[in-house]
């Protein structure tokens, strides 16, 4: 099984552990807070389901009715779970709405806030281990589902400090007031997520740090051609997609041009993982005095 689906596996298990934890210190203390807490668990839930869904059809190999492969099956995960980060926490303020109208004294509190930490300490290990390793399987779906999780401690964070100090003070309206706060913080964070993900559903190009990387392989491994101009990228999912023109010596040859080509292709797949690069060869007449120049 690849290692990208077997995390992404993961999390279901790590997301229904958690959920259930959380459920069970509302279940003890009847805090508004911890059970919006545990509202937020049923979406992480859904959205590891989604993502593994998501990085099992990326996986898939082009076909003929997708040539350029399923890669951006990722990022639809990614969008769906922004949108169910800001649903979880329109749930959490309609929450915080019943207890500011009712607020009701906590049962067992420290018992509660007790399992609630557990279940925290075993999101952000969980949260780590998405985060890290989707930035290096190059996984949007893993990295999306990490930062959502982010969000999720975050918000424990607050629950438990917020409960805490109403069990302290005895101002029960905390709970609710510290519930609402936390739903502000993850409306923010899902705004995030969408919107880095919209952006490779829209063919983002790469950062300009990358650009400036590919603009160096190529003037680097282009021996025997004259430019190259009009170079385009973006990402979708783990492939970089790259193409430009390559300006070259009227009297080459087809052969000889090919094989510039493939040198640039694989110097260019040494240092940026899965690029697919699409190289358009013109004549010297074509050169436009700009864009890479070879060394």
């Amino acid at each position: 099984m690849d290692r990208t689906i077997r995390i992404a596996a993961g999390s279901i298990v790590v997301g229904l552990i958690v959920l259930a934890l959380k459920l069970l210190a509302w279940w003890v203390t009847g805090s508004v807070a911890l059970l919006s807490d545990g509202l937020e668990s049923t979406v992480n839930v859904a959205t590891a389901i989604a993502a593994l869904i998501a990085i099992h059809v990326a996986a898939r190999p082009a076909d003929a009715k997708h040539p350029y492969g399923h890669h951006k099956a990722e990022f639809f995960s990614a969008v769906l779970e922004g949108v169910m980060i800001i649903v979880a926490a329109i749930l959490i303020i309609h929450e915080a709405y019943k207890g500011f109208l009712a607020p009701q004294p906590l049962e067992a509190p420290l018992v509660g806030l007790l399992i609630n930490g557990v279940a925290s300490a075993l999101n952000g290990f969980w949260c780590w281990v998405l985060v890290s390793q989707g930035k290096k399987l190059r996984s949007p779906a893993l990295v999306a589902d990490g930062h959502h999780l982010l969000s999720d401690v975050i918000s424990s964070v607050g629950v438990v400090l917020g409960v805490l100090l109403a069990v302290i003070t005895g101002w029960m309206i905390l709970d609710p007031l510290l519930a609402a706060i936390v739903a502000l913080n993850i409306l923010w964070s899902g705004w995030q997520v969408t919107r880095s993900s919209l952006s490779g559903l829209l063919d983002e190009a790469v950062s300009d740090e990358t650009l400036a990387e590919i603009r160096a392989t190529i003037g680097a491994h282009a021996g025997g051609a004259l430019e190259a101009h009009d170079i385009r990228t973006r990402h979708a999912g783990k492939a970089t997609f790259v193409d430009f023109h390559l300006v070259v010596p009227g009297t080459l040859s087809v052969r000889e041009a090919h094989a510039i080509c493939d040198r640039i292709e694989t110097a260019l797949a040494g240092v940026i993982a899965q690029a697919v690069v699409t190289i358009h060869v013109e004549p010297e007449g074509e050169a436009e005095h700009r864009g890479v120049f070879v060394i």
